[in-house]
């Protein structure tokens, strides 16, 4: 490996217009999202040093105005003068988009870095930033205001190490609002290091009276990312299984693990990125895995000859696996770049796992038949299920009738236009269906609380009736048969009561969505309703208000005195023009869009919220206690 990193390998694509102007072009959003994305950027580059050999040790620390500083021991940003610029190498990649090391110029081999955008965009979104760079024995220091150069680059001290250290603070009219969150941050780099084993991260919050110290380092990679991701499911064996090996310069690494729950939980990354729509690479993956173990059942007489072969989805039920590969150069397809093209993983992948998860059955017959019996009953629940799916999917235009009998269904048929609303109970549901708009908004009210499908295997999840009214009406099919093309609304919106019941319905129905119709909540078409909080009627004028801070707000404004404050518990306790007025009318209403940030992330609260353990429960419900609001008493 060359260890050769200088000024002559850093090229040009284009200049830094326009960041500022349209800051969401480069880093998705100005939200919280937007802004949390900015620390990727600048660790991605210290990782890009780690998977070239180079970097050991990254800390992040986010300081008490939320400006955030990272540190790495990699070889350090070149200081030299670049040949077609004629100013220092950091200089360049700080002040000019699409420049860095990672097109070609030698200076790494595999890259996460997100095309170069990274030190130069979270330079032009903050209010200033300062690169110190250890090289060669001297420390070289710049500084920059919004992404202009406030000196020359200049030598402040020696050292006897190597590193970068860059430290920014996110400019706050750009925005929304500049505060960090630990928890974010912390999920991301644990997953970073999880990903980069030997690589040790950590992250450091000095806002409050407590520092808060974490610190990542896993010498076994995603062996212990698995096993992280188990540590609160019952495993069916102790063993992660664990392949890894390079082909066609595809740098292959995978581990799988199964528990006794009924959902498969496969993550994959390319280079460190996430793929959240796959790609070659998984597509590999599963057609080893189908494969090995049909042909050892086989071979082994745990299928019989007049048997059918298992389906991919029965070995995978219950499996936790990661699938990490390296490629020199990533070629991602989709809308949204988040799926891997490049035909030779597909084939590294395959073969790798293929020949290793070979041997390892051959030498743990106990773990194969392990697995293979819960592929059989799955089989057989699968066959159920299927029978019980035929009556819900969704039948031609001629047989609407088909459609449950409690959905009001809406009179428009082009599903762009359509929105439907999941309202619990009778009586909301009877507000609700006089309320809204009879073209554009379909009704389904439901009765009581959905089954926990956590617990559940998909055959006894389709013999609940209120599961069955729902993919019924959407139209969309389920699980295997999944067809987003036939989804009846694009806009499906959970309306439940601002309390603990409401809370716990909504709960039951995003882990019903997340686990068995993922696509709709990776398509942004899963919204939940903002009913208000309160309404406040003063002189004869009513205020609706969706939080405490607007009811403050709202009070200083217009006075405490004289005031009738009720405090909404329910839907029901709205007549129809005001659930109209307040939560349905799609001129003045609030929705949030559910969003898939973090898939691992997503799997992890689920299972802790939703799943049979009470430990991890209790844990999860005492960190957090202290940001709960309005809880019911």
């Amino acid at each position: 490996m060359s260890s050769e990193y200088n000024e002559s390998q850093i090229q040009i694509l284009e200049g830094l217009e326009a960041v500022r102007k349209r800051p969401g072009m480069y880093i998705g959003s100005t939200s919280s999202r937007g802004l949390h994305h900015l620390v990727y950027e600048i660790v991605d580059n210290a990782i890009d040093e780690a998977l070239a050999g180079f970097c050991k040790n990254i800390e992040v620390t986010i300081h008490k105005d939320n400006s955030i500083s990272v540190l790495d021991d990699g070889r350090g940003i070149p200081v030299g003068i670049h040949e077609k610029k004629g100013i220092p190498a950091v200089e360049v990649v700080f002040t000019i988009l699409h420049a860095g090391g990672k097109f070609g110029g030698g200076g790494y081999k595999v890259s996460g870095g997100l095309h170069g955008v990274g030190a130069s965009v979270v330079n032009a979104l903050s209010e200033n930033l300062k690169v110190q760079i250890h090289r060669d024995g001297k420390i070289h220091e710049q500084n920059y205001e919004r992404g202009k150069v406030l000196h020359p680059l200049k030598i402040v001290g020696e050292t006897d190490r190597n590193g970068t250290f860059v430290h920014f603070k996110p400019d706050e009219t750009i925005f929304e609002e500049v505060v960090y969150s630990f928890d974010t941050l912390r999920q991301r780099l644990q997953e970073m290091a999880f990903l980069t084993k030997g690589l040790r991260i950590k992250i450091t919050d000095t806002r409050e009276e407590e520092i808060i110290e974490k610190d990542f380092h896993y010498e076994g990679g995603i062996k212990e990312f698995v096993t992280y991701m188990n540590r609160n499911k019952d495993k069916l064996y102790d063993k992660v299984i664990y392949c890894e090996g390079e082909k066609d310069d595809v740098y292959v690494e995978v581990a799988i693990q199964h528990n006794d729950s009924y959902v498969e939980n496969s993550f994959s990354f390319v280079n460190n990125i996430t793929t959240p729509e796959g790609g070659t690479h998984l597509s590999g993956y599963k057609n080893a895995l189908t494969k090995t173990f049909n042909d050892y059942a086989r071979k082994n007489k745990l299928l019989k000859d007049n048997e059918v072969n298992l389906s991919g989805e029965d070995i995978r039920e219950g499996i936790t696996a990661v699938i990490s590969i390296k490629v020199p150069e990533p070629q991602f397809e989709g809308q949204t770049k988040q799926k891997l093209g490049n035909s030779e993983a597909r084939g590294a992948v395959d073969s790798i796992v293929s020949e290793q998860l070979t041997y390892f059955l051959e030498e743990n017959p106990q773990v194969a038949k392990i697995i293979l019996e819960k592929a059989i009953l799955s089989q057989r629940a699968r066959d159920a299920a299927r029978k019980a799916r035929d009556l819900t999917r969704r039948k031609s235009a001629l047989e609407s009738t088909s459609l449950p009998g409690k959905l009001a269904d809406c009179s428009e048929k082009d599903p762009k236009l359509c929105e439907i609303y999941i309202v619990e109970g009778d009586s909301a549901g009877g507000s609700a269906k006089s309320a809204r708009s009879r073209q554009t908004q379909a009704i389904l009210p439901l009765r009581g609380k959905i089954l926990n499908v956590e617990k559940a295997r998909l055959d006894k999840i389709l013999g609940n009736n209120e599961i069955k009214a729902m993919i019924t009406a959407f139209g969309t099919g389920i699980s295997d048969d999944f067809d987003i093309e036939k989804l009846r609304y694009h806009k499906i919106i959970i309306m439940t009561d601002a309390d603990v019941d409401g809370a716990h319905i909504r709960t039951l129905l995003l882990t019903f969505l997340y686990r068995y119709m993922p696509q709709l909540v990776e398509q942004g078409k899963i919204y939940i309703a903002q009913p208000p909080l309160y309404k406040v009627v003063k002189n004869k004028k009513s205020h609706y208000v969706y939080s405490d801070k607007q009811l403050d707000r709202l009070l200083e404004e217009i006075g405490r005195e004289g005031i009738v404050l009720q405090r909404y518990k329910g839907l029901g306790e709205m007549d129809a023009t005001q659930l109209w007025d307040t939560t349905m009318d799609p001129e003045t209403r609030t929705l949030l869009r559910v969003e898939l940030e973090d898939a691992a992330a997503a799997d992890e609260v689920f299972t802790t919220l939703m799943g049979d353990k009470v430990e991890p429960r209790r844990e999860f419900i005492e960190s957090h206690a202290k940001y709960v609001k309005n809880l019911d008493v």
